[in-house]
């Protein structure tokens, strides 16, 4: 999919993990705003000095007086996960999401960043489809689901009741060189602090992971792909793995042990059945294999050990 040129694009929690590589590569060649608190002054400026410019916005707090209405696309992966406060997680996610919309009415198409949490969960080994049941409950973070779906109510509604053609893309496990990494860097530095990592009593959890230069490319596929009523698509790679085998391949790359211990309460992950994705964006370009080995290098200069490196 060709990256679109001369548009006026929105993008809020572009600091983190999954935004941060598709703003900066939209902002090549177009005119790219960033909403978000920005509590690290040094990531905005990081922004700001590729040319995109750059707003203060609490989604939970502000409105938008002073922001542009003229947005020709939007991405929303702003979200608020919560600290176990479900009613707050509700409304700042249901209602700053309608605002933002509302705000972004006349926007040729919105791309609502959700998650693959959102499903009731099956087999380990289940292959998701767009059309399976769903839920909202996680043992690992509970509130986190919850906030999304009610996300993707509001979503659905204004899309009908505005007008506006949206995609809903369910993102699966993302990884990259921003933010906090992504779960195989996340379980990685588990893994430097000697802690144990959580696993189902028996087999392992799957997952489809996709590297943020994939995601990067994919954002125009998903908003050409924008309909009224929203087209709904789960976001993942070409690749399914299970999380043993992965973090097995870490400690490899690495030399650092990882100890997987059984348990109720683990970070639970779900593979996805990519057909509908395939169709609207494409393939991916990384691997999952030479893109986790990119993400632990940029996080961890260093870190993957000299054999390792010969085995490239």
């Amino acid at each position: 999919m060709q990256t679109p040129t001369g548009n006026k694009i929105l993008i809020t929690g572009a600091t983190g993990l999954v935004a941060r590589t598709a703003a900066e590569t939209l902002a090549r060649d177009n005119e790219v705003w960033c909403l978000g608190r920005f509590s690290d002054p040094e990531t905005e400026r990081g922004l700001r000095d590729r040319g995109i410019r750059t707003r203060r916005w609490d989604m939970a707090a502000d409105g938008l007086d002073g922001v542009p209405e003229d947005f020709t696309h939007v991405l929303h992966a702003a979200v608020e996960r919560g600290d176990g406060n479900f009613e707050e997680v509700v409304t700042v996610n249901s209602v700053g999401t309608g605002r933002l919309m509302n705000h972004c009415r006349t926007a040729e198409s919105f791309l609502f960043l959700s998650t693959s949490a959102v499903y009731a969960p099956r087999a380990l080994d289940h292959r998701y489809t767009e059309n399976d049941p769903l839920a909202a409950h996680s043992a690992f973070l509970p509130t986190y689901p919850v906030g999304k779906l009610a996300a993707e109510g509001a979503v659905r509604a204004l899309t009908v009741t505005l007008g506006l053609p949206t995609t809903i893309a369910r993102l699966n496990v993302a990884y990259g060189p921003h933010g906090h990494g992504g779960a195989p860097v996340i379980h990685y530095r588990t893994m430097l602090a000697g802690e144990p990592v959580a696993v189902p009593h028996t087999d392992q959890h799957y997952c489809s992971p996709i590297h943020t230069d994939d995601i990067a490319r994919h954002v125009p596929g998903l908003w050409a792909a924008a309909t009224v009523p929203a087209t709904v698509v789960n976001w993942g790679g070409d690749e399914v793995v299970g999380v043993r085998d992965l973090l097995t391949y870490v400690s490899e790359l690495t030399g650092v042990p990882v100890d997987f211990v059984p348990s109720d309460v683990t970070r639970a992950v779900v593979a996805y059945d990519d057909t509908r994705r395939r169709s609207l964006v494409g393939a991916c370009e990384w691997s999952w294999r030479d893109g986790v080995r990119q993400a632990l290098e940029a996080h961890f200069p260093g870190c993957v050990t000299a054999a390792a490196r010969q085995t490239r």
